[in-house]
């Protein structure tokens, strides 16, 4: 009984072993590691933070009104060019698919789609715990 428990092992063994070295590799890629905001800004983190995840679609010639993050505002761009323009230093700058930025904080700025097909966005805020998203408009 020994020896057919020992082989029933080894044999369980051998199979997932097996079966592991057909499965595809994992690949891991690097996207993005800062400390710093896409303007240099130190990333402010609020105490107990909530995480809010949401996607944005935004299609061509839209326009993201002004407005400024509080907390820290990531975007991912999974679809499309969006460029940002800061409007208190007039400088702008695009984020094409496959992007990851670290929005400035507490900075106007605007967002719009110049391209033709959409921009979808990865968003992901920080914002004190129960508190909405952190986007807010000029008025």
């Amino acid at each position: 009984m020994q020896a057919v428990l020992i082989g029933l092992v080894a044999a369980a063994a051998f199979v997932s072993t097996a079966l592991a070295a057909d499965a595809p590799a994992v690949t891991v890629t690097p996207v993005t590691r800062t400390n710093t905001t896409v303007t240099g800004q130190p990333i402010v983190v609020p105490p107990d933070p909530d995480v809010i995840v949401t996607i944005g679609t935004f299609p061509p010639g839209a326009r993201i009104p002004e407005h400024q993050h509080p907390n820290p505002h990531y975007v991912y761009v999974l679809e499309g060019v969006l460029t940002v323009m800061n409007t208190e230093t007039n400088k702008s700058f695009e984020a094409k698919a496959g992007d990851f930025v670290v929005e400035m904080q507490n900075t106007w700025h605007y967002g719009v789609n110049n391209g033709t097909v959409p921009v979808k966005l990865l968003v992901i805020d920080q914002v004190p715990h129960g508190a909405p998203n952190n986007m807010t408009p000029k008025k």
